[in-house]
């Protein structure tokens, strides 16, 4: 969703309120985060140039000077999103030229350390607040806005969403590569972000009176410059009034942003019903979650969850197969593809091409 990221003031509950009800329901927009690179050396690329070439809104410069951020427009129809993706996907290969190429990948497979940052205002500030850590951010991930149109609804589904965050990372889990070597994780970009405060799995909201003085402490105590420093891996966006998902890997094809996002978006209209029927349970302590985030960005698909109420221990497909079930009726087409990501995990792909490997076959995948 487009934006130019300025500074966003907190408002107060009932200017929250105010907005979270006046988003159309059902409505959604995606951004993900794309590295430039050098054909050959396949290490990263200033990617001012392209996004000047480019020469449109949707696609803007990010922090790090390699990284470009693609931003939708607001559609009713999630498939609409994906194929907008997928046409500035297709701008951005056409400007590469020969030689650089756009790949989408959470962590760069070879990068170790710090890489240089844009030359904006922005850039500037938060490394003045961060120092080295800044640099440090080489990581993409596809974000998905959700809109309910009833602020009471938002807050319902944030609370749910956030006790399955584990389940969506491992189903997106495509980051097993840092420095040139596997980790032996399914997803190591929530490490390298976890270096920034407020990363990871985000805190109960009992109210927008609560979320409001939350965002106004930071702000006021100098902790924050402003609120889009709420980092995050889901939060209600005070700018447009949605709920941003934060906590998928970016994915290398546009086929399977498409199945990710499809699921997403049908999972959140199941709960919003669940809401409505009173039917969704309190929200789990936030250390639990936590627990089953480590197992997912450890182990991914193939790994075990504990039941954030029980404790009984159930394997990470079975519980993705249980969410599939849930949102499938909401999901025009069915949800196949995502059981096939279950069933056969992206990152397998991945670890099998090695690090070497991975960069150039990304780069060909990039709009295949």
């Amino acid at each position: 969703m487009t934006n130019t990221k300025s500074a966003v003031p907190p408002p107060d509950a009932g200017r929250l309120c105010a907005l979270f009800s006046s988003t159309v329901a059902g409505t959604v927009g995606l951004e993900e985060e794309l590295l430039v690179v050098r054909r050959g050396s396949w290490l990263p690329a200033d990617a001012g140039a392209v996004v000047a070439g480019v020469g449109d809104p949707r696609v803007k410069r990010e922090l790090p000077a390699c990284q470009l951020e693609i931003a939708t427009s607001v559609h009713a129809d999630v498939a609409e999103a994906v194929e907008e993706l997928r046409r500035c996907r297709q701008l951005v290969a056409d400007e590469c030229g020969s030689d650089v190429a756009a790949i989408a990948a959470p962590v760069h497979p070879l990068v170790d350390g710090p890489v240089e940052l844009s030359c904006t205002e922005r850039a500037a500030r938060l490394a003045e607040r961060y120092r080295e850590v800044v640099g440090r951010q080489l990581v993409s991930s596809l974000q998905v806005h959700l809109a309910f149109g009833d602020a009471d609804c938002t807050l319902g589904v944030y609370h749910a969403l956030r006790d399955r965050l584990p389940e969506l990372a491992a189903l997106a889990a495509t980051s097993p590569f840092a420095a040139g070597r596997d980790t032996g994780l399914c997803s190591v970009r929530p490490v390298i972000a976890s270096q920034l405060p407020r990363q990871g799995v985000p805190p109960i909201i009992a109210s927008w009176e609560q979320y409001a003085d939350d965002l106004s402490w930071a702000v006021r105590g100098g902790a924050v410059a402003d609120a889009s420093e709420w980092w995050w891996e889901l939060r209600p966006h005070i700018r447009y009034g949605t709920l941003e998902l934060r906590v998928l890997d970016v994915q290398a094809t546009v086929e399977r942003t498409s199945a990710v996002a499809r699921f997403v978006h049908a999972l959140a209209a199941a709960l919003a019903d669940l809401h409505r029927l009173g039917a969704l349970q309190p929200p789990a302590p936030t250390w639990r979650i936590a627990e089953n985030r480590w197992s997912a960005l450890r182990d991914g698909v193939g790994g075990e969850l504990l039941d954030l109420r029980t404790g009984v221990s159930r394997s990470t497909r079975s519980c993705l197969h249980d969410l599939v079930d849930i949102a499938e009726p909401y999901a025009s087409g069915g949800l196949d593809d995502v059981r096939a990501m279950v069933e056969h995990p992206v990152v397998d792909e991945l670890r099998a091409l090695g690090p070497d490997r991975v960069v150039p076959w990304l780069a060909t995948a990039f709009t295949a």
